[in-house]
Order: structure tokens, then sequence, then C-alpha cells
């Protein structure tokens, strides 16, 4: 009977999905492949329910369609979604998707449940090792016990530090300059995929160092690109193994761009020259305990570097290019602060200056709030926690979305408008320490 439903409800939902995007279509198919086999594998027969958690369960959005839930219409506008759970269940909800259940946490007083809670109770490996081990490789990451990721990340802030970044400066812009003068005088480009290409290469230039930088052409450019792939809504989902053409691009981009480290490291490991970059900088840290890293481990490290600032970067500035390009004011404003700074020739840009640029920070801002690099950070709860009177029981995956907190009403004025001014006064959502949270609670540091 439950295998007759699901056919019956999975058909329907195919045919809708169908009329909508190619991702929902892909997620509904394999969602309903994945639920199928599942109730064969069990026999449909009776299982134990679970015992009941102690305290008031979160308000639970049912789904008439078994085991994908709402897989089709959080994948076909998860904004649109979220926001219409939010005014009808309020900051606190549960829904499942493809057999698992989420715990969205809407609203500045919801989201510090996660933003303050211990690793050890809502579990951010139990969640982003799915979707960065295929991507960074073992041994890095999430893939790691949470101590050992921390002493990686101390590892890579070690050569992230403002005397390479007044180096970097200099090479983004020329990179940048070189970028745009091989357009050439006419023609229309995407600017998403353009700065997506522009940024590889100034990443890659200022956090791998100049040899990898030397091998990276369209082909490299590409694999990148396909690695970049893996983090999708079907990643979240799905499982790896899944033959999904794009979990297969992103498996062959990682091996193959892993040999192209390997073949580097070694490189300058036999060379005997230091250079002052990243790549250095890894083969020089130890751990704690004395040990110091493999090349496996400094592969996977420097796909994560870039991947990680190659993504936030594209995205956001694709974004601010198209609230500039909408509003000709702002755009000439800009234009006139950038000149007053830094000399009507524009002359070669200095770190310093950065800081003097006020109305293009105010815009970059406005960017983050309006589209933040990241939809959705998760945890998984392995202990009860308790939030807005309610209880979330252990095996919850816990969210919040900054895209969705950043454009509330209860806490934003006017909050769909692009208005980089909102900026002058200290914060525009005081009293609300989660309003905004573009990086997570730990933004200031980025």
């Amino acid at each position: 009977m439950a295998t007759r439903s699901l056919l019956e409800a999975g058909g329907a939902l195919l045919q809708r999905a169908a009329a909508g995007s190619p991702l929902s279509t892909a997620l509904a198919a394999a969602a309903f492949v994945l639920g199928l086999g599942y109730l064969l594998q069990l026999g449909c027969r009776q299982r134990r329910p679970p015992p009941p958690a102690a305290g008031k369960p979160p308000p639970f959005i049912a789904s008439p369609v078994p085991f994908l839930g709402h897989a089709v219409a959080f994948a076909r506008s998860p904004i649109r979604f979220l926001e219409a759970a939010y005014e009808t269940y309020g900051p606190v909800f549960s829904f499942t998707m493809v057999g698992k259940t989420f715990t969205y946490l809407l609203g500045s007083d919801a989201a510090s449940l996660l933003f303050n809670s211990k690793n050890e109770d809502l579990n951010a490996e139990d969640v982003y090792s799915r979707l960065t081990t295929p991507v960074f490789g073992k041994g890095v990451a999430y893939d790691v016990p949470n101590p050992v990721f921390l002493e990686q990340k101390k590892m890579l802030k070690t050569g992230l530090n403002i005397a390479q970044f007044k180096q970097h400066v200099r090479v983004i812009e020329k990179e940048t300059k070189d970028y745009f003068n091989s357009w050439g005088q006419s023609g229309k480009r995407n600017l998403f995929e353009a700065l997506s290409e522009l940024i590889i290469l100034t990443a890659s230039h200022c956090l791998h160092g100049k040899e990898i930088r030397s091998l990276l052409n369209e082909k490299v450019a590409q694999l990148y690109a396909d690695l970049d792939g893996g983090f999708t809504h079907a990643a979240w989902l799905l499982p790896g193994w899944l033959p999904l053409p794009s979990f297969r691009r992103r498996d062959r981009a990682h091996r193959e761009i892993k040999n192209i480290f390997y073949k580097v490291i070694q490189k300058r490991r036999q060379s005997g020259e230091r250079e002052d970059d990243m790549l250095q900088t890894l083969l020089d840290v130890r751990y704690k305990d004395g040990h110091p890293l493999t090349d496996d481990e400094i592969a996977g490290m420097l796909i994560g570097l870039l991947l990680a600032g190659q993504h936030t970067s594209s995205t956001t500035s694709a974004w601010l290019g198209f609230f500039l390009a909408r509003d000709k004011s702002i755009q000439e404003q800009c234009y006139v602060e950038q000149k007053a700074v830094c000399g009507d020739d524009l002359p070669p840009l200095s770190y310093d200056q950065l800081k003097d640029l006020n109305l293009l920070d105010r815009c970059l801002k406005e960017t983050l709030r309006l589209r933040p690099p990241i939809m959705t950070m998760m945890r998984m709860a392995r202990t009860p926690q308790t939030v807005a009177g309610y209880t979330i029981p252990p095996g919850h995956q816990v969210c919040v979305s900054p895209t969705v907190n950043h454009r509330l009403k209860d806490s934003w004025v006017e909050a769909l408008e692009f208005k980089p001014d909102r900026y002058l006064q200290d914060n525009p959502a005081a009293g609300e320490k989660f309003s905004y949270v573009p990086f997570g609670a730990d933004q200031d540091q980025h």
C-alpha cells in the first residue's frame, strides 16, 4: 500500500516538477527512486515509532508525499518556501526532505541557538562532510574531528595576514587589468561567468602561489568550476554515490586538480626554494604534536581555500555589479568617490586607500545583506535543543538562513530595497545580534 501510494504521488510530482527547473526535475527523479528503493528494501514492514522527545516539538509542515517531502518546492524557490513558512508558523518550524527532517531557525533570537551552540551539541561535521569531502578530499575540513579542523584553520590563518593582504592588492589589480584588457573595446559578456573567471585567477595567484597560477588555463579553470558545482542542493540532499552528471564531473575534477597540486608540491620540496606564499606556509607548519601536513592534506586545504574565497567573492561581486548597473546614480557616486580617494588619473591602488572608499563599502554591505553567498548554515542536533519554547530532538538538521534573516520585515526597513545609506547608522538592525550574518556569527573576522 505504501509503495503504491509513493508511485501515485511520485508520478504526479514528477509531472509537476517537469514544468519547473532542471534541478527540480533531477531532484524529484532521484529522490523518487531512492524512496521507492527504501520502501522495497523494508518490504513495507511496520517500524516502531521513535520515542517522543521531551518537551513541545517545533511546528511541523506536513507533506502528502512520502520520503520526498518538500524537496521539490524547496529546490524551486527556497527563499519563497522559507518566508511563507515563517509567516505561517513563526521563527521555528520543521519539515522533511528526502527522508531527513530539517528545523529552521529564522530571526535573530531563534538563530542565536545555532551560533551560540557547542559543536558536540549541534555538530557541523555531521552535515557538511557530505558536501565538502568529495570536493576537498579526505583528511581535511569537515572530514576530520573538530579539534583537528581547528588546527588546520589556524595553519591557513598563518598565511592570511595584513602584510600578505597588502601585497595581494597589487596582484589583484594587475590580474584585473590584464583580464579586462583582453576583452577588446566592445561586446557582451555574462557578468557572473566573467567575474568567476577573474576571481579564479586572482585567488589562485594570491592564495596558491605563482607556480600553480602559471598552470591555470581554461581547462583547469573548468575543473575548478566542476568542483564548485559539487556545492548544490542535490549534493546536500542526495547520496554521493548517485550517478548524477554533476557528481561525476566533481569527482573527476577533484582527481585531476589533486594530481596538479601533487606535482607542484613535490617540485617545491625538491627544489629547496622558498617563497612567501600559502604553499610555503603549509609546507612549513606543524600540528601540535609536531608532525607536518601530508601532500594530500596540503592539496585538500589548497582546494578548500581557493573555492571558499572564489565562491563567495564571485557571487558577491556579480550581485554588486548588478545592483550598481541598475542604479546609475549610485554607480556614478562610487566612481566620483574612487577618483577623490585615489586620484583623478586613478593610479595604482593601495591597501590603505580601501578603508576610505566608504560608499563602496556600504554598497558591499548591502549586497551581502540582500544576496549573501551562504544560503543556509547547518548543524546536526546530537542532543535535545530548546528554543522559543520548542524542543528540537537529536537527528534534526538545524538550519539558519542568512538570506531570509536579512530580508525579514521585522528587522529591516524597506527590506527588499538596495539602500546602501542605511549603513550610515551604526547598526540598522540594532539590538538584533544575528540579523546580519552574511558569513556566520564571526563575519567581522572575514
